[in-house]
């Protein structure tokens, strides 16, 4: 298990830690049933799609319920996987192609609640693959021998970019990934470190103000209504705590339903927490917050994976959803 925890998080580092509540009280335990406050320990990315949860934390959603957040940013779901698994996290945040290879190694994981969803507009995601002003790359067959950055390899930016490639009657087969953090995809492409970039918001619109553009919708060309993301515990912690987890996911759930009709409270919650400038909270492209995974999506998104070889064996969405 131990090396299995390691190769999942190759890659994938640790980088700034934002503490949200002190350890009064452990995450495992379920204090917060018999009136105490449980502080729990939460992995997310520092990205538009963990907006609800910062907005569920400043509206009360987790506190009225004994919740005390404490949130640690990572680079990506593959990092946080191993984090929930081994007890440095209660929950974490990850994209759902992260959790189907957990899945079919036989890692421990379990879907709690959902997380983040695609618009499902072509050409206007919160997800897309940007160019440079001015880059000959016009659409998705021409990044075929091209750098294009992802935040994690061999994961959903990989197979959403292969797609897009795919369906614009490309070879796939052809892209060479180059592996950073969204914050720093921006820069990467305007000098010229990486051809095209799998970037979400608010990178997205830092390079949008630059005078990049778009050229597929890389989520739009998986399923036109994806469930990217989900929030997640490990087996374990499910079983030990059933109340908390039960608390967290009630919380979460509020929390989605609340930034889903309230974008301006979300535009203005992730300056708290990125380094979006002001100036362009207003051209984000905000994702959607649905309840509930859509599980069509997912079983086309495993079908992906499993043609670009990311599985060992078939996923169980049945093990893995909420």
């Amino acid at each position: 298990m131990r090396r299995l925890l390691i190769g999942l998080a190759a890659g994938s580092v640790l980088v700034a830690a934002t503490a949200c509540g002190s350890s009064d009280d452990s995450g495992g335990s379920d204090a917060a049933a018999s009136g105490g406050t449980t502080t729990v320990k939460v992995g997310v990315i520092p990205i538009i799609d963990v907006a609800p949860m910062y907005l569920g934390q400043k509206k009360g959603f987790y506190s009225e319920r004994g919740i005390k957040l404490s949130l640690t940013s990572a680079q990506g779901g593959a990092a946080i996987v191993p984090g929930v698994v081994s007890g440095q996290f209660d929950f974490g945040f990850s994209n759902t192609t992260s959790l189907l290879v957990a899945q079919s190694k036989n890692v421990p994981v379990k879907g709690v609640v959902n997380g983040v969803a695609s618009t499902g507009k072509e050409g206007a995601d919160f997800a897309e693959l940007a160019v440079k002003k001015g880059s000959p790359l016009k659409s998705a067959k021409d990044v075929e021998g091209k750098k294009v950055a992802a935040n994690t390899l061999n994961n959903i930016c990989d197979t959403s970019v292969k797609e897009s490639v795919r369906k614009d009657g490309g070879d796939p087969s052809k892209v060479k990934f180059v592996e950073m953090p969204f914050d720093q995809m921006p820069a990467a492409l305007a000098g010229g470190q990486v051809d095209a970039a799998c970037v979400v918001e608010p990178a997205l619109a830092t390079i949008k103000s630059q005078g990049g553009t778009t050229i597929a919708s890389l989520f739009v060309d998986v399923s036109p209504d994806l469930t990217v993301a989900m929030y997640f515990t490990s087996q374990q912690y499910a079983q030990k705590n059933p109340e908390m987890v039960k608390k967290f996911q009630e919380a979460t759930a509020e929390s989605l339903e609340y930034a889903d009709s309230h974008p301006d409270e979300v535009r203005e919650i992730i300056t708290t927490y990125t380094k979006i400038p002001k100036t362009l909270l207003e051209s984000l492209t905000l994702p959607r917050w649905p309840a509930e995974p859509n599980r069509a999506s997912l079983e086309r998104l495993a079908e992906l994976g499993e043609q670009d070889g990311l599985f060992e064996k078939t996923p169980d969405l049945d093990k893995l959803l909420p």
